[in-house]
């Protein structure tokens, strides 16, 4: 590869799968620029090697996945405030010999939501899950000006310690958590507005699983919106549909993050309906705009 072009990276463990490379590098080639996003699978061991080597190897940015989001902040030289709000970071960026951390999850979360016309201000929501996803969900929806956020979560620690970190960010929204058990998905509110699972059940290779058991009723008055996209209808989202409900896969929220994040490293506007279709094409799926 040249030395003139530009390196992305995105650092994770395993990545085998994921769709940014080739959003990314349509992007690029779409508007003629000297960039090429890469893959970077990366143990936890060897995190630290890979960043301190980061821009001497000619890389000017790179996405964080799992299980990374959390531990890269220590080895970044600034970090933004909806990053260290949240608490994970997902993209970085080489700035004058510095290394940059950013969130751009939340703005995909966001994002996506908008585009298929579903404006959160005043919403009742239960997010599934205390993971890096469900933080930029509640960091979402909570600065879009939604009522209040149920986290549901099985374990306790992990869900009280996120809600109580974004209730102190968000004190204008009524957060509060619920443990994962049947007697509380079976008390959310039938009329929720939105429903959330912002964990991994559901995710190839366990198609056919879902956080909320069939045996249990889901709220028949909201919107469904997975994370996962891949399938890119989980069965959580399968039940929705079938109850006549609107849903969203977690496209969407890849494009849009993606979106955020090569504004970033280039300064300039990107080619989203490009970045759109080229995932589409490898999923080989429709755009969802219900």
């Amino acid at each position: 590869m040249s030395d003139t072009i530009k390196k992305i990276g995105l650092i994770g463990w395993p990545i085998a799968h994921s769709l940014s490379p080739v959003m990314h590098n349509a992007a690029f080639d779409s508007l003629g620029l000297d960039y090429h996003y890469t893959l970077l699978p990366t143990k936890p061991d060897d995190l630290e090697t890979l960043l301190t080597n980061f821009a001497s190897r000619g890389f000017v940015g790179g996405n964080i996945t799992m299980p990374h989001k959390q531990a890269v902040m220590s080895y970044l030289d600034e970090i933004s405030e909806d990053a260290r709000s949240i608490g994970a970071v997902n993209t970085i960026h080489v700035q004058d010999g510095k290394m940059i951390g950013h969130n751009t999850d939340w703005v995909g979360f966001l994002n996506a939501l908008l585009e298929a016309r579903h404006n959160p201000a005043g919403m009742n929501v239960a997010i599934l899950g205390a993971g890096g996803a469900a933080r930029a969900a509640i960091f979402a929806l909570a600065g879009a000006g939604v009522a209040q956020i149920i986290v549901i979560n099985r374990t306790v620690s992990r869900g009280e310690q996120l809600t109580d970190e974004m209730a102190r960010v968000f004190p204008a929204c009524q957060i509060t958590f619920q443990p994962l058990e049947p007697e509380t998905l079976q008390a959310v509110p039938n009329d929720v507005d939105l429903v959330v699972n912002a964990t991994s059940v559901g995710m190839e290779p366990q198609d056919g699983l879902s956080v909320w058991p069939d045996q249990i009723p889901i709220p028949t008055k909201a919107i469904y919106y997975d994370v996962i996209y891949k399938p890119s209808q989980t069965h959580f989202l399968q039940r929705a549909e079938a109850a006549g409900r609107p849903t969203l896969n977690g496209v969407g929220m890849v494009v849009h993050q993606g979106v955020a994040g090569f504004k970033i490293w280039t300064g300039k506007e990107p080619p989203v309906e490009t970045m759109w279709q080229s995932v589409l094409d490898v999923l080989g799926t429709a755009k969802n705009d219900e």
